[in-house]
């Protein structure tokens, strides 16, 4: 569910007042354009006196001469365009409508009223009409121009790209970068699949996005098209650019000491050498379980679509096995586990729908204070070191940019081998399947999420490969209801080498400042975690529901959550970073 974070920067061009002069102007035109294949029928006024009066615009006259009862599905046509341009709307649809029950398939009365929905400034309602019309027209430059036109008034350029590109449309006249920027301009140019003085098309803006969402150094950003009086446009791009711990102050202070309640501090360093060169660390003070995480990522050979990172990860963790985070529940296991490990990941962003990945992960883990219980077999409390390689595929199934709509898709497989008393090796293949929607005109008001994810683990993985379900804990798979730590410790939530997980959201999109986010909303996570040893994982399917807040300032964010076991009938109440 990866998603481009949208900018409303200041200063923006009066893009939409020329779009909506140059749209009504098509409009005046329509009647006599629409009007050039009407037929003479018995009984109708003569269609070439209606035609000289819409090309005169005498649309009182039309009215006049063509309102008596019984019209022609012609008249009628004459007569709502007639009505719309004296702005009486609501006869004119009728007028309009009258003639489509008769001529269900002449695209002229969806046109007519498109432009009726269009000057009450019902964009929906527009849209659903023109769309209609190009059903039955799909060539019809006009209809492809005007819906086209409308979804950008809306704030949709993926789908006004959409439809302007079948008629070669929008040409860019040049750039324009608001502010300007420390970044390596070669690299930015990279970056960009389209230039100056050619069509922008939607997967050039699509794999550009991807591509400088993976150069990680602007806290937000967005491309925009400002027209120009020619037809024309000038596309900018807004943005925040990180540099050194971030985009200003403010920034460099939430980063740094926003997890504190988390006994975490962060130190980031953005942009080195304006060349997209990034370190980013952590350091997890916690004495149940210490951490520190390094990482330090930049574009490969001057390419941003290929992007390199170089991660070290030292963890030095306790662990008391129970069943549950709450209550008289039994101890199960409990050991010490240190971990100390060094990867190298290369990425290729080949475009917007496509990109892929490979890792090589060198680790060392060992246990201490091991109290083996029921459920710490000597197979899983393999210490020594190990070598893994994995490879990652991620793409995009299905785009509907008038809809909002996207799903993504990814596979990754991971083997490994450990170097121990005997010798033991792994394999790991995980998918996912996430849906976005963005329901609604306003951009990014409402948002549905769903995902999907499934693991499965092929050999003896030691314990620190295990899969854990739950929030707190360093989990990635959510169940919000069930918290992975309990006195500080994890392990109080299932884990096992075989998952299932699916999360669904629906929230509300209450952010008052472009880099401050604040959705809230209610969720449903369910999942079962399978296991040989029976004790580790879920017996039967879990399921949490409750309702979720997430304030997200400069890309870092808190989670504060509300769910109910419902198998249990616990609650939870959790804060987690994000």
């Amino acid at each position: 569910m990866a998603s481009y974070r949208p900018l409303d920067a200041s200063g923006r061009p009066p893009t939409r007042p020329a779009l909506v002069a140059l749209l009504s102007c098509a409009l005046l035109m329509i009647g006599p354009m629409a009007w050039a294949h009407a037929q003479s029928e018995p009984g109708s006024p003569e269609p070439e006196k209606i035609r000289q009066l819409l090309e005169q615009q005498r649309w009182l006259e039309i009215v006049n001469l063509v309102s008596t009862p019984g019209r022609s599905p012609d008249a009628d046509l004459a007569y709502g365009i007639a009505l719309a341009h004296l702005r009486r709307w609501t006869e004119a649809k009728r007028a309009l409508r009258s003639g489509l029950a008769v001529r269900p398939r002449d695209p002229r009365f969806m046109v007519e009223l498109a432009g009726v929905a269009f000057k009450e400034t019902n964009y929906a309602e527009a849209q659903s009409w023109m769309s209609r019309a190009l059903g039955l027209e799909p060539r019809n430059a006009y209809d492809l121009e005007f819906l086209a036109t409308v979804f950008f008034l809306e704030g949709n350029l993926e789908a006004a790209l959409k439809y302007w590109n079948r008629i070669a449309k929008p040409q860019i006249a040049s750039f324009a970068f608001e502010p300007s920027m420390r970044l390596d301009s070669i690299l930015l140019d990279r970056a960009f699949t389209f230039s100056p003085a050619s069509t922008l098309e939607l997967p050039d803006l699509a794999t550009s996005e991807a591509r400088i969402e993976q150069l990680d150094v602007f806290a937000a950003s967005r491309f925009d098209l400002a027209a120009r009086p020619d037809g024309t446009f000038d596309l900018r791009f807004d943005n925040t650019e990180r540099n050194g711990c971030g985009s200003g102050k403010w920034e460099c202070l939430f980063r740094g000491l926003g997890q504190l309640p988390a006994k975490t501090v962060h130190f980031d360093y953005f942009n080195i050498r304006s060349a997209a060169l990034n370190f980013q660390s952590s350091y997890r003070w916690d004495s149940e379980k210490r951490r520190l995480k390094t990482a330090l990522e930049t574009p490969l050979g001057g390419k941003p679509q290929w992007h390199l990172g170089i991660g070290g990860d030292v963890r030095n963790e306790n662990w008391a096995l129970r069943s549950s985070f709450s209550g008289s529940v039994p101890l199960l296991g409990a050991l010490n586990m240190k971990r100390e490990a060094i990867s190298a990941q290369f990425t290729d962003v080949m475009s917007g729908r496509w990109s892929w990945s490979t890792e090589t992960e060198f680790s060392r883990r060992s246990y201490h204070n091991v109290y083996a219980g029921t459920v710490l077999t000597p197979g899983l409390l393999t210490s020594g070191s190990q070598l893994k390689q994995a490879f990652s595929l991620r793409r995009a199934l299905l785009e509907v940019p008038e809809r909002r709509l996207r799903i993504d898709s990814s596979t990754s497989l991971q083997a490994a081998g450990l170097w121990s008393i005997p010798s033991r090796s792994f394999a790991r293949l995980q998918a996912s399947l996430g849906l976005t929607w963005f329901p609604g005109a306003a951009r990014h008001r409402y948002e549905l999420g769903q995902l999907f994810r499934a693991g499965k683990t092929f050999g003896q993985p030691p314990f620190d490969e295990l899969f854990t379900l739950g929030v707190l804990g360093d989990s990635e798979l959510s169940m919000k209801a069930h918290i992975a730590t309990r006195d500080g410790k994890k392990g109080a939530s299932p884990l096992g080498r075989n998952y299932f997980v699916s999360n669904w959201e629906a929230t509300r999109n209450f952010s008052p400042l472009p880099l401050l986010g604040i959705k809230l909303g209610p969720f449903i996570d369910t999942g079962k975690i399978a296991d040989p040893i029976a004790m580790l994982g879920s017996p039967k399917w879990l399921w949490d529901v409750g309702l979720e807040c997430k304030v997200q300032v400069f890309g870092l964010g808190v989670a504060l959550s509300y769910g109910r076991d419902l198998r249990s009938g616990r609650n939870a109440l959790v804060a987690a970073s994000r």
